[in-house]
């Protein structure tokens, strides 16, 4: 008999190569290969010319019956929003974040808020039974309707989710699964590829919704390979830092639903709770106004969200600093660049440090005027009047270019007590907001002036 030669697959992309490497050939990736077996189960085409197969049926696109997706409510209203509305039937839910986060939690607490009405199905890989009815008492969740197993084979999974028929299901996670058509261990790139293709084809054929609970690498990004979040049908991030009380689900990939969602949650001892004005748990108040600190109107999906942009700008000792905490770092470097050249204010000598304050992800080009403005009132030492808030985006040449939905976030602003606001002249609105001051400019200078 011929030896079996192992192979080396990438645990992000799924190539597999004959020798170790240090890094990925195909997708770039450092220390990402692993030894595995190769896999001989792959089933061969039986016909040896020709096509093997049966032609299916074509149907005109005008002729489909579409019908509104009936969307359940999960509880949370927070998840519903990032979810587009609720839970769709039939689809197929991917979350993802960092340990201990409350991935397991959150889904526990809508699980068994969802078996109230119907039937559902919690399916653990990662710890035991008891250890999950442990974290439902502490939580004070009814457990009197929620069925749970603990299982890892994805064959014996999909037999008893066709036997107990649930309309949602959780299965936490994807990474513990594995398929006897696979030798492969539990988490590489095959198994967890195939593990979700059974799973996915399950719940598009009996219109389960089905929550898949993913892990992270140390870079942020779900683990396994790129194609498992082109197989589902949405994509939820967890984020928080791990001494912070609150936090954010963000949705990237939704198909039933807008991207860029935000969800926000604060973490208590009876798990996790919705918060209903996410804007006033990132604003601080303080006693008298200090440099170097502003409130941004950020857009968060759908919703207005005001967040505080700090500034820390100081003399260097050597080689100056750059830091972005929640922001773009590289947009920073850019941003004070465009600050020396069109605003006149240098800071090549100085550390620049600039934070968004309570754990928030800024991904929007709305924030570079709030930036630049807390960069300037700290290297001056001035500080801005507490009922200013500002948003707009910085070009190359010094042009503050108007953002989207404008005058959405002026109402928020306006909502929670702030009287002045400088803005792009293009979200200038027409007519006036009551108990608020609309600056408009169009430069950069015009709103170091406006200050």
């Amino acid at each position: 008999m011929s030896k079996i030669k192992s192979v080396y697959s990438c645990q992000s992309c799924g190539a597999q190569f004959p020798k170790w490497a240090g890094q990925c050939g195909d997708c770039g990736a450092w220390n990402t290969l692993q030894e595995s077996r190769p896999d001989t189960t792959t089933p061969r085409m039986k016909a040896s010319s020709g096509y093997a197969g049966q032609a299916a049926q074509v149907t005109v696109l005008d002729e489909v019956s579409v019908n509104s997706e009936n969307r359940t409510p999960t509880g949370l209203s927070e998840l519903d929003r990032v979810l587009g509305g609720g839970l769709v039937e039939g689809s197929v839910v991917l979350i993802g974040g960092d340990p201990g986060i409350g991935k397991s939690t959150i889904l526990l607490q809508t699980l068994t808020w969802l078996a109230q009405s119907q039937r559902a199905l919690y399916v653990t890989g990662e710890e035991s039974l008891g250890q999950v009815a442990m974290r439902a008492k502490r939580l004070e969740l009814p457990c009197d309707k929620l069925r749970i197993m603990a299982e890892t084979c994805v064959e014996t999974i999909a037999a008893t989710l066709r036997q107990e028929r649930p309309a949602v299901a959780v299965i936490d996670s994807i990474q513990t699964l594995y398929t006897e058509a696979i030798q492969s261990a539990p988490g590489g790139v095959s198994q967890i590829r195939e593990s979700a293709a059974i799973l996915t084809r399950y719940a598009k054929q009996t219109g389960t919704a089905l929550f898949l609970v993913g892990h992270v690498t140390k870079e942020g990004a779900l683990a396994g390979p790129r194609v498992l979040e082109h197989m589902v049908d949405c994509v939820l991030y967890f984020e928080g830092e791990s001494d912070s009380r609150f936090r954010m689900i963000r949705a990237v990939k939704n198909r039933f639903g807008a991207v860029n969602e935000l969800g926000v949650f604060a973490m208590t001892d009876r798990g996790l709770r919705e918060v209903a004005n996410p804007s006033a748990i990132f604003l601080s108040r303080y006693e008298e106004p200090i440099p170097g600190s502003i409130v941004m109107i950020s857009r968060e999906g759908t919703r207005p969200l005001l967040v505080e942009v700090q500034a820390l700008v100081d003399d260097a000792f050597g080689n100056p600093r750059r830091v972005a905490v929640g922001l773009d770092q590289n947009r920073l470097s850019m941003l004070l660049a465009i600050l020396h050249r069109h605003g006149g204010i240098p800071t090549v000598g100085q550390d620049v440090f600039v934070n968004v304050v309570g754990g928030v992800k800024v991904l929007e080009t709305g924030s570079d005027l709030a930036v630049l403005m807390a960069v300037y009132s700290s290297l001056r030492g001035q500080a801005l009047p507490p009922d200013l808030a500002v948003f707009g985006e910085v070009g190359l040449s010094g042009e503050i270019r108007p953002v989207p939905n404008g005058q959405e976030r002026l109402r928020e602003a306006a909502k929670h007590g702030f009287k002045r606001a400088i803005v792009p002249k293009g979200n200038v609105p027409r007519g006036p907001i009551e108990g608020m001051e609309v600056v408009g400019v169009g430069r950069l200078h015009e709103a170091l002036e406006a200050l």
